[in-house]
């Protein structure tokens, strides 16, 4: 099936990555936002129509850079600055870290005064993409997940989370989260949840899809899991719940540009007629809230 896509935003891309190797991408920004790199991904939204973009962060100012150039191009460009993680457990690669709630807390005032739209917290593991059924690790304690989401909504900002898992979702969910990322292996009750609260997911499904046939992943795990997940944003849709595009644009084989038509693909498989009116309703949501 070919579905031929309307213009909506990306709800989740990462503007130091490009698509091919993280840690060569990284390298390339590591000392300085590179203009050239920024404006070309920029220039390439542009003409595809993509008007809006909500970044994920990173530790060296690039979606801060991206952001203060998108003008330019007609593009309505949100950052929470860089994503935040527990030391000791996933994101240090992109974010910064902290080790105790006051140490959150300094990050949180970062993220204020360097205009940071909202907070992006990593609260879960990865897919673990060889292993059917497993995430890299389990997640931060749900009390932490707590008191982080209600610190950050202290301060006015609404909090997008990568989570995967059940455990840390429901912990989300408990504190009030505005968005989910990613969102694999939840289970039914997770899931209508997330429906009933109304929280937007973001499930990423070019992350999954993208990986088929690249040989760096048994294909056995990955269509199956891209079925699941298609199947489970089908029965959130079906229970009134939000459904955002974002593509995780930058992730290994997820091309900026190219990958929201990718994600408007495998999500039009999972909701057929009524796809444009979910991600509409949740792009307009995610521009309201995604804002401080």
């Amino acid at each position: 099936m070919v579905a031929v896509m309307k213009m909506f935003g990306d709800l989740h891309i990462h503007m130091i990555l490009d698509g091919v190797y993280y840690r060569a991408a990284i390298d390339a920004q590591r000392d300085k936002p590179r203009d050239d790199l920024i404006r070309a991904r920029l220039s390439d939204y542009q003409a595809r129509g993509i008007t809006f973009l909500r970044d994920g962060g990173d530790a060296w100012g690039v979606s801060l850079r991206a952001k203060a150039l998108a003008g330019e191009y007609g593009i309505d460009y949100r950052s929470p600055a860089f994503p935040i993680y527990l030391r000791g457990h996933y994101g240090a690669f992109i974010g910064r870290g902290f080790s105790d709630l006051s140490g959150y807390r300094a990050l949180l005032a970062e993220v204020s005064a360097c205009g940071g739209d909202f907070v992006k917290l990593m609260i879960s593991g990865l897919i673990d993409f060889s292993r059917p059924d497993t995430l890299t690790e389990e997640g931060l304690p749900p009390e932490t997940i707590r008191e982080a989401v209600k610190a950050a909504h202290d301060m006015g900002f609404a909090v997008m989370v990568h989570a995967n898992g059940d455990r840390p979702v429901n912990a989300a969910l408990d504190a009030g989260v505005e968005s989910v990322e990613h969102g694999a292996y939840l289970s039914e009750e997770t899931l209508a949840r997330m429906a009933e609260t109304r929280t937007l997911w973001v499930p990423t499904l070019s992350t999954v899809g993208n990986l088929i046939g690249s040989g760096r992943f048994p294909d056995a795990v990955l269509r199956p899991l891209l079925a699941q997940q298609q199947e489970k944003v089908k029965f959130v849709a079906s229970r009134g719940g939000r459904i955002g595009l974002g593509s995780d644009a930058g992730a290994f084989r997820v091309l900026h540009g190219q990958a929201a038509e990718d994600e408007y693909a495998y999500l039009t498989q999972a909701l057929g007629a009524q796809t444009d009116a979910v991600l509409q309703e949740a792009e307009q949501y995610a521009k309201r809230t995604f804002k401080r």
